[in-house]
């Protein structure tokens, strides 16, 4: 039986993360990306080259545009892959 979706409440807010980006939503997006991938990224707000893989790596399961920033149509993606317990294995 799979866990249910890890619980990620660091902030509701998703702005446009790339690297070099810090804080509340990198938490967010890093402990999601943890949820949906077959990897573990460091959940400490830094947006570095281990976010940056893991992202790249989420966008080309969610068919993305594999560009390493967490915009509009990443955050979506991440999202609903999130709340639904869909793994990415990679």
């Amino acid at each position: 039986m799979k866990p249910a979706h890890f619980t990620c409440t660091y902030t509701t807010s998703e702005p446009q993360l790339a690297s070099g980006s810090t804080g509340a939503a990198v938490k967010q997006a890093q402990c999601q990306l943890n949820s949906v991938l077959d990897r573990r990224v460091t959940v400490d707000g830094i947006f570095g080259s281990g976010t940056k893989s893991a992202t790249i790596a989420f966008q080309q399961c969610a068919g993305l545009s594999a560009d390493g920033i967490i915009g509009r149509d990443t955050w979506a993606a991440l999202d609903n892959w999130w709340l639904n317990d869909i793994d990415c294995h990679k």
